[in-house]
């Protein structure tokens, strides 16, 4: 099992940037595929990125394709979200999650484990 701690989430002003951090323990996360998803009030849980085991990132949402990159440092058992340009419609709770298969990266349901979350507000 596998514990996840998203840090780095802010208020920030539009076209701001911001870089998360997702933190694993009890299990090396070099084992999953990870993923970052936000969800605003009243919205589902929308995906926004994803990178495979082997380091390649997936093809992201247009909402925030050339703005967000993923990465993932196995030795630190980290994995990023580096935020440019950022939007009010940004403003939202990311999750970190992680997913043991692989499979469906884009889906929520397929990853088993997440973090608890950190807001990013973006001001106008």
């Amino acid at each position: 099992q596998v514990q996840l701690v998203e840090s780095g989430g802010g208020l920030v002003q539009a076209g701001d940037s911001l870089r998360l951090s997702c933190a694993a323990s009890g299990r090396t996360l070099s084992t999953y595929a990870m993923g970052w998803f936000r969800q605003a009030p009243g919205k589902e849980r929308e995906f926004v990125a994803a990178i495979l085991r082997n380091g390649i990132a997936t093809s992201q949402p247009d909402s925030v394709k050339g703005r967000f990159t993923i990465a993932r440092d196995n030795a630190k058992n980290t994995v990023y979200l580096q935020m440019n340009s950022l939007k009010p419609e940004d403003t939202a709770v990311y999750y970190c999650a992680a997913n043991p298969s692989g499979s469906y990266i884009g889906t929520p349901a397929y990853y088993g484990y997440w973090g608890q979350g950190t807001q990013v507000t973006v001001s106008s």
